[in-house]
């Protein structure tokens, strides 16, 4: 646990949590291995609002690896597309062509390769030294670098550096303990007329459909509009554009702000999580008679999405003790075991040769592509079900 102070605006949390969740996974990306599993246990996690800035966060210490982007994403043609768009959009609307544009948390350049159909110049930075040769080996700009307050973005050789004409933060911005300071970093590295796209998880997405298994250790921080609005414009930069993306994301332009920071709030909106308290208790005995119903016919159940969603709900319900494994079509997370509940992640063809009667489809905005996946691979002799907000649907 750490001090009980907002990681945004530095007040007092309070004492009081909004919620408290048992037996949740100690992280989402680093995944056990079968000789870690007699060590490795769920935690109890405090999720808080700030009483002066209203963000919503844990109370808890980062995850060690929070400077590092590990994603499965950008193997998914969804977010390929999504991804598309949003550059199209970026680039145009902001006159970029021909521009510097640097991606603050890169990973492996699953998101950076896509700039090479545009007529950008793109560079990337990454905590993670592994990552970073990945993204080299696909002929991308990447160098070892995290943007830390007070750090010149610049490669080792002196070959890339600032100022940049843009920037990119992909689902980076709710892992960090100082969300401030590393936007402060990008934004001292731009030029005047800088701009930027960041997408975080959406706590409204949450927060409507009822979504308790979407919180997870890594994500300190539960942004809404206003208060994502409120992080930015303290870092020094206005919110040109907002919008939702895939449903569950919350997507921002920005512009440095040569006029100064935001001004202290004094007021914010309280949030009503008595919806996720109850989404605990629904999903929870859909789940088990699921479960009751599968096992008096003789049945068995996968999961699919070894996703912080996948990983919460296999540990904090039934699922977790029933289901024989977890499928996903991430290579780096194949042949590891999910956190708290040890279930075993394997690749989409160990289906062949250990065939279940049923998949649970755990993976928010993904769910129809993957239902497509099996049906085509597996033959329509599967039954597949999904979790939709706070309930399940068979498909």
């Amino acid at each position: 646990m750490r001090d009980r102070i907002c990681i945004v605006c530095g007040r007092p949390l309070g004492e009081t949590p909004l919620m408290t969740l048992a037996d949740m996974p100690a992280s989402a990306q680093d995944i056990p291995v079968k000789e870690e599993l007699g060590e490795e246990q769920g935690i109890t996690l405090s999720l808080h609002q700030c009483q002066a800035c209203g963000l919503v966060q844990f109370d808890c210490e980062p995850v060690a690896y929070y400077k590092d982007v590990i994603r499965s994403g950008g193997f998914t043609t969804t977010m390929v597309n999504l991804r598309k768009r949003q550059y199209r959009h970026f680039i145009d609307r902001y006159h970029l062509e021909g521009k510097k544009l640097i991606e603050a948390g890169c990973g492996q350049g699953e998101f950076l390769g896509l700039l090479s159909d545009f007529p950008v110049k793109a560079y990337g930075i990454e905590n993670r030294e592994s990552l970073v040769r990945l993204a080299r080996e696909k002929g991308l700009t990447v160098w070892k670098q995290f943007a830390a307050e007070g750090e010149f973005l610049a490669s080792d050789d002196g070959s890339a550096s600032g100022p940049f004409d843009g920037f990119l933060s992909f689902n980076f911005l709710e892992h960090q303990p100082d969300p401030v300071g590393m936007l402060r970093c990008i934004a001292d590295n731009l030029s005047e007329e800088g701009v930027g796209l960041i997408t975080v998880p959406s706590l409204e997405y949450i927060l409507q459909y009822d979504g308790y298994y979407e919180l997870i250790r890594d994500h300190l921080a539960y942004y809404t509009f206003d208060t994502l609005r409120y992080a930015v414009e303290k870092a020094g930069f206005q919110v040109l554009e907002e919008e939702m993306i895939n449903r569950d994301t919350l997507s921002v332009i920005v512009k440095k702000n040569s006029a100064g920071q935001a001004k202290e709030r004094r007021t914010h909106t309280p949030v009503d999580i008595s919806g996720l308290k109850e989404s605990l208790d629904t999903i929870g005995r859909e789940l088990e008679a699921l479960t009751d119903g599968l096992k008096s016919q003789g049945k068995t159940l996968g999961i699919w999405g070894a996703s912080h969603q996948g990983f919460t709900l296999a540990s904090t319900t039934v699922i977790g003790r029933f289901a024989r494994y977890i499928i996903d079509s991430a290579p780096f997370k194949q042949g590891k075991y999910a956190p708290a509940s040890h279930l075993p992640i394997v690749p989409p063809d160990h289906y062949h040769m250990d065939p279940v009667d049923a998949i649970l489809i755990v993976a928010p905005g993904y769910t129809d592509e993957i239902a497509g996946i099996i049906q085509e691979r597996f033959g329509g002799n599967v039954e597949i079900l999904a979790l939709k907000s706070n309930h399940l649907e068979r498909i």
